[in-house]
């Protein structure tokens, strides 16, 4: 009788020292998860990473219903910014086609992603041209067009290159342009820069990191 009294006080003595080590446990797993979400938060991009540059801030164009648009209206979604022209014979439909494409592999998560495509060519892209050109990819997608002075800044805000390159008439012209996509987070702030013959995959991949 005794001994069971005694082996009940020494029980009832260690109890503080099983919290201590279950609180040690505990802070142990905390800890453990802390460092799970602070290695998830650091993705590894296939692009470009360009975190922590003002890339595409300066961008204010007009969209298909002549309202200005800068990257704040975007706030809440990844952006993926394309420079080109409607009449560009291969590279703008090849990359605006990857970009259609990484759209479908993304399924629902693409409602929280948006394509823009900016004209480099806003003599002949108006508003309904070009908004008629990119929904013909994918119904998401916004065209951005406006004055020569709105794409110089916006431009040079992407450090995007443009010129026009002369044609056989003065309307059969060319555009020489940059091909790169540009991926902005949710937060509005530049994250990624990819080539603009990137595939479908890598696109969806790159985005996928951000959402």
């Amino acid at each position: 009788m005794f001994a069971a009294d005694g082996a009940d006080d020494t029980d009832g003595a260690s109890l503080p020292g099983r919290r201590r080590m279950l609180a040690a446990m505990a802070a142990g797993v905390t800890l453990a998860a802390l460092a799970g979400c602070k290695q998830k938060s650091a993705p590894k991009f296939q692009g470009s990473d360009i975190s922590g540059t003002d890339i595409g801030s300066g961008m204010a164009m007009v969209d298909g219903s002549g309202q200005l648009r800068t990257l704040a209206d975007y706030k809440g979604k990844v952006v993926v910014v394309f420079f080109g022209y409607t009449h560009c014979p291969d590279v703008c439909p090849t990359a605006m086609a990857e970009l259609a494409q990484a759209m479908t592999l993304l399924k629902e998560d693409a409602k929280k992603v948006q394509v823009i495509m900016i004209t480099v060519d806003p003599q002949r892209d108006t508003g309904t041209a070009l908004n008629a050109y990119v929904k013909a990819f994918n119904p998401s997608f916004v065209g951005l067009t406006g004055t020569p002075e709105q794409l110089h800044k916006t431009a040079q805000s992407f450090k995007a290159y443009y010129a026009k390159a002369p044609g056989p008439t003065p309307e059969q012209y060319a555009m020489d342009h940059s091909s790169s996509f540009y991926i902005i987070d949710q937060q509005g702030h530049a994250r990624v820069l990819l080539n603009g013959n990137a595939p479908a995959k890598t696109i969806a991949g790159d985005i996928q990191q951000l959402l």
